[in-house]
C-alpha cells in the first residue's frame, strides 16, 4: 500500500495517479481484512485453550498444552509442582527431570500424535512408572498428560516396589548403591563390570547381572544425574512365556541352541546362544550374517541338511567379530514343527580347539621341514666327504706350479662352502653339535660391536643398549655370536637407504605365562634381546614363513634363505625363543629370549697338562672300516692306506662282526658309520667288545654329535668325528685313538687283509 501512494505521488499524469491511488486503498483494504482474520484466529485458539485450561484445572494428573516447538502455553495446577513454580519455559526440562533422553521420548511421542491424533509412552523409573500422552490440538498445539504410578504387584494392588539402583561416576566406577543393588550383588562393588556378566552396558536392552545366587536377567535403564553421573536402575525382566511344552528350558540351557529355517532365518535362540553370538533377541537375523564358512557356502550346507543329508557331521565356522577371532562347531538336525521344515543348531565354541590346531599344523610342519633339512644335510655330507676327500687325495699328487692345482683347490673351497650351508640345515633341524656353556652376554655383545660395526657399514648406524645388571645364560657363545650377526645382517638388508640398527638386552621375569600369537613362554627369569631396524618391514601374510628354510623376501642372488633359518634352529636348540613383530614400511623387531642360568658357577682346579703321548709309528695300526656308503668308503680307506694303516673294509655292521669271528684277526682300531642299514655303529661295536673289549673306536657320522651321544656315550674309549671331514682329520684321530692303546707283548706281526 505504501508503495501505491508513492507512485500516485510520483505519476506523470492525473490517469496514472487515480490509478495508483485505487490500487493503494485496494491494498489497505486486503491487509486489514488480513489482520482481523489473523487477530480473529489467535482469539479463537487462546480462547479454545483457555476453555481447555478450565476443563483440565481440576484432573488429578498433571497437564500441559505446548506448542509444536515445546513452549508450554497452558497448565493445570497438578503440573505445577513439575513446573517448579514455573509457568513458562520448555516441556523439555520439564520431562528431562523426570528421564534421561528426554528430547528423544518428546520426539517420538510427538511424531505418533502428529501422525495418529495421540502417541504415548510408558517408561519405567526406579520407584514407579510414567505414562506420557500428547493429544493434538489443532494445527498448532498440543495436551501433554503426565501419569505416575508406583509399581503394581500381581493382584493387580499398589505397591512400593524398589528396584536395584546404582550412581556410577566416569569410567564405569560405582559411587553409590541402595539396600536393593547391595542385596542383589551380595556386598558393594567397586565397579558397573563387576555386577554385569555381558559388558559394556546397553541402555534400555537386557543385561545378565551376576547376583549372590545366580545369574538374572534385567533391564537396565540409565538416566542422567549430572556433573558426569549416571543413575542406573535394574528393572527385572520376566520369564518369557512357553507356548509349546516341548520348549520348557529352551531359555536357560546351558548349550547354545538356534531354530532356524532352511533358508538360514534364525528363529529362535537361547540366552547361551545369544551370548556367544553376540546377538540381540529382537533382531530377525540371519545365520549368514553371523557366521561364515570355511569350506562350502552356508546355504548349500542348510539345503543339504534340510533335505537330510549330512546330518551326522558337523561343520566348523568363523563368526563375524571384528574384535576377536572365535570359531564354533555346528551340529545340525532336522525337525518338522506345524508341517514346517526346520533346523535346530546345536552350537560349541570351538576357538582353543582351533588355536592349538594351528599350533600343531606349525609344529608338525616345522617339525617335518626340519627332519628333511636333518636327511638332506645327512646325505650330502657323505657326498662331500667323498667330494673333498678325494680331491684331498689329488692335492697330494700335485704341486702348486701344476696346472690342474688351482682347479683343484677351486673344487675344495667349493666343497667347504657346501659343507658349511650344509651346516645351517643342520642349525634349523637342531641336530647340529652345541658345546653350551655360561656366558655372560653383556660381554659377548660389546666384544662383537666391532665387527657388527664394519657389516653393517657406513650408511647405517649401530646403537647398542644393555641393562647394566643382566644375568648369565647358558648357550654356545660362537653360535650365539652366529645369530645375532644373523640379525644385524637381515636388518642392514632391510635398509637400502641407511637407517639404524638398535640392539636392546634388558632382563624380565615373568609371572604367569607370556603369549605371543600361538607360543607360550612358561614363568621364569628370562635374558631378552631384541634387534630392531628401520627398514622395508614385512608384510603380515609373510611373517609366519621367515624361518621356514630357502624362504626369502629377497631377489635371486642376494641370499639363501638360510640366515634365519639358522637362527631360529640355535635358539631352540638353546632352550630359547625367537618372536618377530613387522610393520610394513617401519621396520621389524626380532626378540630373543633366554632362560637365565641359575647353575652355580664351577671352580675348577687346575689341572697340569697331560703327557703328550708319541704319535703311533704309520704302517704299525689295522683299521677295521665299516661304512655302508662306498664313496665314503673308498676315500676312508685310501687316506689311511696312504698313511701306512691297514685297512680293513666292510659295507655293514654284520660283514664286519663276520670278520671278527677269525680270532686269529688282529684290528687295532674301529672306525665305523653311527647310522647304517641294519645294525648301526654303536650296536656292532658293543657286541664286538665282548670279545675284543680293548679296541678303541672312532665314530662318524654325517648327523650332529647329539645324535651319536644319545647311542653311543656309553661306549668307552670312542672318538666321534663329523663329516665332512679332510684326510688329516680322519688320520689326526685314529692316530690319537690308537695312541691310547698300550704296545702289544708280543713281538708277532699282525695280520690283516690286503689293502683294498
Amino acid at each position: 500500500m505504501a508503495v501505491a501512494a508513492t507512485l500516485a505521488f510520483a505519476a506523470p499524469g492525473p490517469e496514472w495517479r487515480r490509478l495508483f491511488v485505487v490500487a493503494a486503498m485496494v491494498f489497505g483494504t486486503a491487509a486489514a481484512c488480513l489482520a482481523i482474520l489473523q487477530w480473529f484466529r489467535m482469539w479463537r485458539q487462546r480462547r479454545s485453550l483457555s476453555h481447555i485450561a478450565m476443563m483440565l484445572e481440576h484432573d488429578s494428573a498433571p497437564c500441559i498444552v505446548t506448542d509444536l516447538q515445546g513452549q508450554i502455553l497452558r497448565h493445570n495446577r497438578t503440573a505445577t509442582k513439575l513446573l517448579g513454580g514455573k509457568s513458562d519455559g520448555m516441556l523439555r526440562n520439564v520431562v528431562g527431570s523426570q528421564v534421561a533422553d528426554a528430547a528423544w521420548l518428546i520426539h517420538r511421542v510427538q511424531s505418533a500424535a502428529l501422525c495418529d491424533g495421540i502417541g504415548s509412552e510408558r517408561v519405567v523409573l526406579p520407584d514407579r512408572q510414567l505414562s506420557l500422552s500428547a493429544h493434538q490440538l489443532g494445527p498448532t498445539a498440543l495436551l501433554w498428560r503426565f501419569d505416575l504410578q508406583r509399581g503394581q504387584d500381581n493382584s493387580g494392588m499398589m505397591a512400593n516396589i524398589t528396584y536395584p539402583t546404582l550412581t556410577v561416576g566416569r569410567g564405569g566406577t560405582v559411587l553409590w548403591m541402595n539396600a536393593a543393588a547391595r542385596e542383589l550383588a551380595g556386598g558393594r562393588v567397586r565397579t558397573l563390570e563387576d555386577l554385569i556378566t555381558d559388558p559394556p552396558l546397553r541402555p534400555g536392552k537386557t543385561h545378565r547381572i551376576a547376583t549372590e545366587g545366580q545369574a538374572q536377567d534385567f533391564t537396565v535403564n540409565v538416566h542422567s544425574a549430572g556433573a558426569g553421573r549416571e543413575e542406573v536402575v535394574l528393572v527385572p525382566k520376566a520369564a518369557p512365556e512357553v507356548d509349546i511344552p516341548e520348549d520348557m528350558g529352551f531359555e536357560t540351557l546351558p548349550v547354545p541352541i538356534l531354530k532356524v529355517s532352511p533358508t538360514g532365518d534364525i528363529a529362535k535362540a537361547n540366552r547361551s546362544a545369544r551370548d556367544l553370538l553376540n546377538a540381540d533377541t529382537d533382531q530377525d537375523r540371519n545365520i549368514s550374517d553371523l557366521m561364515e564358512g570355511l569350506g562350502r557356502s552356508i546355504p548349500d550346507w542348510l539345503s543339504d541338511a534340510a533335505a537330510g543329508k549330512g546330518l551326522g557331521r558337523s561343520e566348523f565356522l568363523r563368526l563375524t567379530r571384528p574384535e576377536q577371532e572365535v570359531f564354533v562347531q555346528v551340529t545340525l538336525t532336522r525337525i518338522v514343527e506345524d508341517g514346517e521344515v526346520l533346523l535346530v543348531a546345536v552350537l560349541n565354541d570351538a576357538t582353543e580347539l582351533k588355536s592349538l590346531e594351528a599350533q600343531f599344523v606349525q609344529s608338525q610342519k616345522m617339525q617335518a621341514i626340519g627332519q628333511l633339512a636333518g636327511g638332506v644335510a645327512h646325505d650330502f655330507n657323505n657326498l662331500l666327504t667323498a667330494i673333498s676327500g678325494h680331491c684331498d687325495l689329488l692335492l697330494l699328487r700335485h704341486d702348486p706350479g701344476d696346472p690342474e692345482y688351482g682347479d683343484l683347490v677351486q673344487i675344495h673351497q667349493n666343497a667347504n662352502r657346501a659343507a658349511a650351508l650344509v651346516g645351517q640345515l643342520l642349525a634349523f633341524s637342531r641336530k647340529q653339535t652345541l658345546r653350551p656353556e655360561r656366558l655372560e652376554l653383556r660381554n659377548i655383545l660389546s666384544d662383537l660391536t666391532h665387527l657388527l660395526n664394519r657389516l653393517v657399514g657406513e650408511k647405517i648406524a649401530l646403537d647398542l643398549r644393555q641393562n647394566p645388571n643382566l644375568p648369565p645364560i647358558r648357550a654356545d657363545k660362537r653360535q650365539l655370536e652366529q645369530v645375532i650377526m644373523n640379525l644385524v645382517v637381515n636388518a642392514r638388508d632391510a635398509m637400502v637407504q641407511g637407517g639404524k640398527i638398535l640392539i636392546e638386552t634388558d632382563h624380565r621375569v615373568l609371572k604367569k605365562p607370556m603369549a605371543h600369537g600361538r607360543a607360550r613362554v612358561p614363568p621364569g627369569s628370562y635374558v631378552v634381546v631384541r634387534v630392531q631396524d628401520d627398514g622395508i618391514g614385512i608384510a603380515a601374510d609373510k611373517l609366519e614363513k621367515v624361518f621356514e628354510p630357502f624362504y626369502t623376501t629377497k631377489r635371486t642372488g642376494e641370499g639363501t634363505g638360510l640366515g634365519l633359518s639358522t637362527v631360529y634352529g640355535i635358539v631352540k636348540q638353546t632352550g630359547g625363543f625367537i618372536f618377530v613383530d613387522s610393520t610394513p614400511g617401519k621396520g621389524s623387531i626380532f626378540t630373543l629370549i633366554f632362560p637365565v642360568c641359575d647353575e652355580p658357577v664351577a671352580e675348577t682346579p687346575a689341572e697340569p697338562d697331560p703327557p703328550r703321548t708319541a704319535p703311533v709309528r704309520f704302517g704299525d695300526g689295522v683299521v677295521l672300516l665299516v661304512e655302508d656308503e662306498a664313496p665314503v668308503r673308498a676315500f676312508a680307506s685310501r687316506a689311511l692306506a696312504h698313511r701306512g694303516f691297514q685297512v680293513i673294509e666292510a659295507g655293514t655292521a654284520e660283514d664286519a662282526l663276520e670278520l671278527l669271528k677269525d680270532t686269529d684277526l688282529k684290528v687295532d682300531v674301529f672306525v665305523t658309520d653311527v647310522v647304517m642299514p641294519g645294525l648301526d655303529g654303536p650296536s656292532w661295536v658293543r657286541k664286538a667288545r665282548a670279545e675284543r673289549p680293548d679296541v678303541p673306536v672312532v665314530f662318524m657320522s654325517g648327523y650332529a654329535e647329539d645324535v651319536f651321544k644319545s647311542q653311543g656315550a656309553r661306549i668307552e674309549a670312542s672318538a666321534f668325528l663329523a663329516k665332512p671331514f679332510s684326510l688329516t682329520e680322519l688320520t689326526e684321530i685314529v692316530n690319537q685313538q690308537l695312541a691310547t692303546v698300550p704296545p702289544p707283548t708280543s713281538a708277532e706281526p699282525a695280520s690283516a687283509a690286503p689293502v683294498q
